[in-house]
């Protein structure tokens, strides 16, 4: 078994439900709350993290919307919850329901095997 040269990248999958707050907000209003109050918080306070927000509420009565992160370490990671608990978007405009975080194919990485749970057709 070899050992990473590097710490594996961190995903996590945070499940967030709108609050009352964020749905009485106009469109344009919750853009700017968010291009003016969350998206700088990250930027000062991060670095190596990458985003995708998937709209779930069609699907979904337990969440409203999935924010995959990708962090490059725990360390990111951790900085991106720091600034974002420091902003309106934790608990004031969206309630976290969940935090799923994870290394992909930590399982393969660990025991040197290729990552044959990961399928491309």
């Amino acid at each position: 078994m070899s050992t990473p040269a590097a710490a594996a990248p961190v995903t996590a999958f945070m499940l967030i439900k709108t609050r009352p707050e964020w749905l009485a907000m106009t469109p344009q209003e919750r853009m700017n709350a968010f291009t003016g109050q969350v998206v700088p918080a990250i930027e000062a306070r991060t670095r190596g993290v990458r985003s995708r927000f998937y709209d779930t509420e069609f699907y979904s009565t337990r969440v409203t919307d999935v924010w995959v992160w990708e962090a490059d370490d725990h360390d990111a990671y951790q900085r991106l919850v720091d600034a974002l608990r420091e902003t309106p978007f934790w608990d004031h405009y969206f309630e976290i329901v969940d935090l799923l975080v994870g290394t992909e194919n930590g399982y393969a990485r660990t025991y040197g095997f290729d990552p044959v749970a990961t399928v491309t057709t």
